[in-house]
């Protein structure tokens, strides 16, 4: 990966405010899909275990349930992009995948492109039809109307964001260059995070098994049929089963590959033969995802590095000596995300439950920071923070009456709430029962409806409410730009599970895409925060505390307290025995 500024090289010597990981000793050997690699002081060991608390459900990391998985912890070096997000949380460019160059002018124009090496694990180039495809899928632009009458995305993207206000992509099909055009008065100040690492997924793929031929034709002129067969797939297409792999839907565009995944053995990336790019410095890495044999794999000594919510998952006991975890304070928001049908259609029985819920104490006894946060669209470094929060106070501590007031507003002689999550997750379980405790008095019933199977679309279905990270994200979540978190509350965005629409919520959300200074910023979060603390479509908790480790004497190794998570570097990964 090339790097803008040299942020890896200096990585580890860089001072930040967030917390560094401190290793042990070094593991003398490692085992790999069962068979021990031994290495020396002068040989860097062949494989290296990396275990991770979200489950890899899919290839694709930006479908609504691919991204709230751990598809962006395993994938972020397999199928890399324009730019990816750094531990600082802000998005670094990755000029191993091309370049992105803003052209002067009125109206904002990006000219993107592609290395000229830059081709698929399966021989197949890389080509701005790869762009057009994001750009078609997240747009938001190629929707049907649904059972109900309602405008229904054909592709279930979770992002929305700048990708809504591209205007078109001018590619020949095949062609390594694209430029592309946004709608004017659309100068998106976030258009160096569109994409990126695991957005660029291979159309040829989507060609080949859709019998579509002419993709960026059919996309650009709106082919209905056609486009239904290409969001079929695009939806469903790279699902992910362990024991049961199609290698020839998983072409790799990075330094690794899939080689294999099953429960017994995880998901093994190896080096991948075709990339143009620095050779993998350690040939092979082992993902443990949530729904692996990861404890197992722990036990035997095969895995070096974890990053896993606190109290997600129970392998950190089971760790070696020489890998000792420490607590990161992540950019990932814990949250409450209320479905908008059922027991919280109104706003008021939202606010009931927001009434009750005992922010306070959740933050002290399991957050990272110890405080609450108090804002969905600001993170808490920010200068402007102090000024959006304001509307937060009247839920800064437990209201009963407050609570069993809104309740009765409802029209609900009593609530039943049923919280899902990802079971087993000490943390979140823990928080489903300490908000029970609190709401009872004010007739609403909790109930913990987390189980090890849950995705976030089944909100307003099987659950009332999804106990998530930022944009409902399973394990690691959150960026320093707050993107994702913003468009999990714009009406039409796939990551918006709860299903939330406000007119003037999308203008100040458009609005924050294009500010570019900071009273402005600060006047469209105040005022979009004040119509979010008054109808409540999720209770903001706590920055979520992650537990980091990399077995010591780990060279390049650094925690990334975001969605990218610590494998964000894995190709630099070295480990000496």
């Amino acid at each position: 990966m090339a790097i803008e500024g040299n942020e890896r090289a200096g990585a580890g010597q860089r001072r930040r405010t967030w917390r560094t990981v401190v290793g042990a000793t070094a593991l003398a050997a490692v085992a790999a899909s069962g068979v021990v690699a031994c290495g020396s002081a002068d040989e860097p060991l062949p494989s290296i275990g990396y275990a991770i608390d979200g489950p890899v459900t899919s290839y694709n990391a930006n479908t609504v349930d691919g991204a709230a998985s751990g598809a962006r912890q395993a994938l972020t070096r397999v199928l890399p992009g324009f730019g990816y997000i750094g531990p600082a949380g802000r998005v670094v460019a990755d000029t191993d995948i091309g370049t992105a160059e803003a052209v002067p002018g009125d109206q904002l124009t990006v000219e993107y492109r592609l290395a000229p090496d830059s081709v698929y694990s399966d021989g197949v180039p890389m080509s701005c039809d790869d762009l057009v495809l994001t750009w078609a899928a997240s747009s938001g632009r190629f929707t049907e109307p649904d059972d109900t009458g309602a405008q229904e995305n054909l592709f279930h993207a979770a992002r929305r964001g700048g990708y809504a206000d591209i205007e078109r992509i001018d590619c020949t099909a095949g062609s390594k260059d694209a430029t592309v055009v946004f709608r004017a008065g659309r100068g998106d100040t976030d258009w160096k995070s569109l994409f990126g690492a695991t957005e660029l997924m291979p159309s040829h793929v989507v060609a080949s098994r859709t019998g579509v031929s002419d993709l960026v034709g059919v996309l650009t002129r709106d082919d209905r049929d056609a486009v239904r067969a290409i969001a079929e797939f695009w939806n469903t297409g790279w699902d992910l089963t362990p024991g049961s792999l199609d290698p020839a839907l998983l072409p790799a565009s990075g330094p690794y590959r899939i080689e294999s995944y099953t429960v017994e053995d995880g998901l093994v990336l190896v080096a991948n033969e075709r990339w143009w790019g620095n050779r993998p410095a350690t040939d092979r890495i082992v993902v443990w995802p949530r729904g692996t044999d990861a404890a197992a794999a722990v036990a035997d000594g095969r895995v070096q590095v974890v990053d896993v919510g606190q109290g997600a998952l129970d392998l950190v006991p089971g760790l070696p000596d020489s890998v000792e975890p420490a607590t990161e304070a992540s950019r990932n928001l814990e949250q409450l995300v209320l479905s908008t049908t059922g027991v919280f259609s109104s706003p008021t029985a939202r606010r009931a439950l927001a009434s009750c819920v005992p922010r306070a104490r959740l933050a002290d006894e399991l957050g990272s920071s110890g405080e609450p946060v108090d804002s969905r669209l600001l993170p808490p470094d920010s200068p402007l923070y102090p000024r959006v929060v304001e509307p937060a106070q009247r839920y800064a501590n437990v209201d009963v009456d407050m609570a069993r007031s809104e309740r009765e507003s409802s029209g609900q002689e009593r609530m039943e709430v049923r919280i899902g999550y990802v079971a087993p997750d000490a943390r979140r379980a823990r928080t489903v029962e300490l908000i029970a405790e609190s709401c009872r008095d004010a007739g609403i019933d909790v109930v913990d409806a987390g189980v090890d199977s849950f995705v976030p679309s089944a909100l307003g279905r099987d659950v009332d409410a999804v106990l998530a990270g930022t944009a409902a994200a399973t394990g690691a979540g959150g960026s320093a730009d707050m993107e994702d978190a913003r468009g999990a509350l714009r009406s039409g965005a796939g990551s918006n599970v709860g299903g939330y629409a406000n007119g003037r919520v999308d203008e100040l959300l458009d609005g924050l895409l294009v500010a570019g200074d900071n009273a402005t910023v600060s006047n469209l979060a105040s005022e979009a925060e004040r119509i979010l603390w008054d109808e409540m479509p999720t209770v903001p908790l706590f920055l979520q505390p992650r537990t980091i480790g990399f077995e010591r004497g780990m060279v390049a190794a650094e925690p990334n307290p975001t969605t990218a998570g610590a494998g964000w570097n894995m190709d630099r990964w070295i480990l000496r025995g």
